[in-house]
């Protein structure tokens, strides 16, 4: 098979895409053979990996499968070991994890929205849910009791997204570059009375963990999921969004820059605004910024088989990479954390039992969320091929110029090269 023939069929693409991004890629950098190149590491990679966990090239899908998820499983409770045992359903807990993560991740600084411009904003329009549960008559009560990034935080599971959309975030349309000022990425462990109220959020979302963009919070809310690999999914998704935070903050900052377009640009990007038109027909090669997951929403969403970059994909992959430096700076289990570096872009297909092709991702969210849903034989594949995309365009161009190519083309939503 052609190496990108290969490369196709793990995206689910046409190959005369990956052919042509071969060769219109080919006479811009010079560099040659890149998707051969890619499929050989790939291959060596899971070689590698393969004789680690004790199996072949040949082992079934199953196998391979059941074995990624038996080495998260086990990489989960030293994890939960370093992190001492922490009980996910306590505040105090969490406050300790997410000292911790934000201990490694760095002091991260941003452009957020001012303080007082957020209290503005509930006096204008009180959120009538949480002041009825804080047992509250006013919102000047709540705020006098309660911090405000946990209200804002809370406005997500408590008051509705009916209400958030068409009535509280319309505020944001007369929002300014004066309304945002720079300061250090907050974390917050929601105090325990937030937990039984969050119930239907966390059975949406799958997970206890969210972010504000626009004011540069991380928070959780202190519940056990009760699920396998629980520890390892959520501390590496308090890193994604240690990387997801500053990558829109410099967003806010570009589109500072231009005054009358930027509550409009800023909403869009909260909202995650993904182009939805076929491009017109070009020489050049055109890639699409993808800045959301899709196949959350439909799986056959023309635009995955597309070529295009993805920030959230890199965001994870910069997520796993401080996961492995956790571990390295800790001896006990810096040689199992390892095993997931360099993995979100890497999978292939093997035959099942009955001797069908299966695409098996190794990437570590892949893994984790499949393994959470091990029981019902729910096996996700996404993250990977988002990641794959991205590795294909920075095999080309760097990481760095991939980064920027986001930056600079996620509100036009594609770019031609």
């Amino acid at each position: 098979m052609i190496q990108y023939q290969k490369i196709a069929k793990i995206l689910r693409t046409d190959k005369d895409n990956i052919r042509l991004i071969e060769e219109r890629f080919s006479e811009i950098t010079g560099k040659k053979d890149v998707m051969n190149k890619i499929v050989e590491e790939n291959e060596e990679i899971i070689k590698a990996r393969l004789e680690f966990l004790g199996l072949k090239k040949d082992s079934n899908a199953k196998e391979i499968y059941d074995a990624l998820i038996n080495k998260l499983d086990a990489d989960n409770k030293l994890l939960f070991e370093f992190l001492g045992k922490p009980l996910t359903s306590k505040t105090e807990d969490w406050k300790r994890i997410l000292s911790i993560a934000k201990e490694l991740a760095g002091n991260r600084r941003g452009l957020f929205l001012k303080t007082d411009k957020a209290v503005e904003f509930l006096k204008n329009c009180p959120p009538k849910q949480i002041i009825k549960v804080l047992g509250c008559s006013s919102i000047e009560e709540v705020l006098s009791g309660e911090d405000i990034f946990e209200i804002y935080g809370s406005l997500r599971f408590i008051e509705g997204s009916d209400w958030l959309n068409n009535v509280f975030f319309k505020q944001y349309e007369n929002l300014t570059p004066d309304d945002f000022e720079y300061r250090e990425i907050e974390v917050r462990a929601l105090p325990e009375k937030w937990a039984i109220l969050a119930k239907d959020f966390i059975r949406k979302k799958h997970h206890n963990i969210s972010h504000l963009k626009e004011l540069g919070v991380i928070f959780v809310i202190p519940v056990s999921l009760d699920i396998p690999g629980e520890i390892i999914r959520n501390f590496s998704l308090i890193f994604h969004y240690f990387n997801e935070i500053p990558f829109y903050s410099a967003l806010f900052e570009k589109f500072s820059k231009e005054k009358d377009s930027f509550a409009k640009n800023l909403i869009s990007l909260l909202r995650g605004d993904v182009l939805d038109k076929f491009l017109p027909q070009s020489k050049k090669n055109q890639w699409l910024v993808v800045q959301r997951y899709l196949s959350k929403d439909d799986e056959n969403d023309w635009r995955l088989f597309a070529p295009h970059i993805n920030p959230e994909a890199l965001h994870w992959e910069r997520a796993e990479r401080m996961l492995v430096k956790v571990a390295q700076a800790h001896n006990g289990f810096a040689a199992d954390m390892s095993f997931w570096q360099n993995l979100g872009w890497v999978g292939d297909y093997f035959k099942s039992e009955t001797g069908i092709d299966v695409l098996v991702s190794f990437n570590l969210v892949d893994t984790a969320m499949s393994l959470v849903k091990a029981k019902e034989l729910v096996k996700y594949l996404y993250h990977h091929q988002e990641s794959l995309w991205n590795k294909i365009f920075a095999e080309y161009f760097g990481e760095e110029k991939m980064e920027q190519m986001m930056i600079d083309n996620i509100i036009k939503g594609w770019f031609e090269v």
